[in-house]
């Protein structure tokens, strides 16, 4: 797969459309080890009109999802037979540690390391930077929906 992916790539991968699509580009894939991508933040997220209106912070429950979602292109990218209308849902996160506000102008760069997969379930550790440092990071699992 020829990098960068670009938005119309990553819907290909994702069911997520705005203002949930939280991935903007994949900007680096380390075999089945690791992947790298990026999220812009601007300031006409939606989220800021709420969160908070005199001092916008992107909500740290959406850096957990877009380390997800990255972790659910990887999977995908990943497996034998990628079937892209396979559902994955989040299925946990656990030792997450949020150490910086992320806010509009910044370019938040999202990173998925693979620590384990069994069958239908993937177990990664992700981190979130901006300018170099940790603003996010946890163990995140993801799942095929058997429903």
């Amino acid at each position: 797969m020829e990098l960068p992916l670009k938005i119309e790539q990553i819907k290909e991968l994702l069911p997520h459309r705005y203002p949930l699509l939280l991935v903007d580009r994949v900007i680096k894939i380390e075999g089945d080890q690791k992947i790298v991508g990026q999220k812009n933040i601007t300031s006409n997220e939606e989220f800021f009109n709420g969160h908070f209106p005199e001092r916008p912070i992107m909500p740290g429950v959406l850096i957990l999802e877009a380390l997800a979602q990255l972790g659910v292109i990887f999977a995908k990218i990943c497996s034998d037979a990628v079937d892209k209308n396979q559902l994955y849902v989040f299925a946990g996160a656990d030792e997450v540690r949020f150490r910086k506000p992320v806010v509009p102008g910044d370019i938040l760069i999202l990173q998925m390391e693979l620590i384990a997969r069994k069958r239908s379930l993937w177990k990664m550790k992700g981190t979130a930077f901006v300018d170099d440092e940790i603003v996010c990071e946890g163990i995140l699992t993801a799942a095929v929906s058997r429903g």
